[in-house]
């Protein structure tokens, strides 16, 4: 691996997860909750955000063993959902924040994709930029908990169903983990990938 494999996945990949959480802190800053704010997090200073292993560890070797899913975390931004005006309304207004980011910025990268043309990293570095956003919107947009969807989920349950729906975060991960090695994971995320390949296509005609 050269340096410029380092670059054509880190720059979109450390972007996607960055802004991401940025955009769920600003949401719950907007929303009252300041927590976020006060803690710094609301930078785009990526050595805020990043975690060794989602965010840089894990997007290479997904690369470097040619995966059609790019995919990673950083950091959680800290909210406190007492803060927020109306909780169970603003928890899922919080939660849509971060895939809402990766749609924008899938639509940045697409763009400048077909603005680029043959410039040798360039053109790789924003192809990876969709498909890193796009496999992160779409996975977030699975109502697994703790990922963004569940969030949504939650707030439309009724009180005593969403405490126990909520009881499966501690298994989350571990639900993700075995819904991809059956390939069950694929699955659930090709209609949402397709939906952003749509998108893609209007873009760069």
């Amino acid at each position: 691996m050269n340096l410029m494999d380092i670059i054509v996945v880190g720059v979109p990949g450390v972007l996607a997860i960055t802004v991401h959480e940025v955009a769920h802190g600003w949401a719950a800053n907007r929303l009252g909750d300041p927590t976020a704010a006060r803690l710094g997090r609301l930078s785009l200073n990526p050595l805020r955000h990043i975690d060794p292993i989602g965010s840089v560890l894990l997007p290479v070797l997904l690369k470097l063993v040619g995966s059609p899913f790019l995919f990673g975390w950083a950091k959680p931004v800290p909210v406190n959902w007492e803060n927020l005006r109306n909780p169970r309304r603003d928890m899922a207004l919080v939660a849509a924040a971060g895939p809402a980011s990766n749609l924008l910025m899938l639509c940045i990268w697409a763009l400048l994709f077909a603005k680029v043309g043959t410039v040798p990293g360039l053109r790789e570095m924003c192809w990876t930029g969709v498909l890193f956003n796009a496999t992160i919107m779409a996975l977030n947009l699975i109502p697994i908990p703790p990922l963004d969807g569940s969030r949504v989920l939650s707030a439309f349950l009724p009180p005593r169903l969403a405490v126990a729906y909520n009881r499966l975060e501690p298994f989350g991960l571990l639900i993700v983990v075995v819904l991809l090695a059956t390939g069950v994971l694929g699955i659930l995320l090709k209609p949402m990938l397709m939906a952003a390949g749509f998108v893609v296509k209007l873009l760069i005609g």
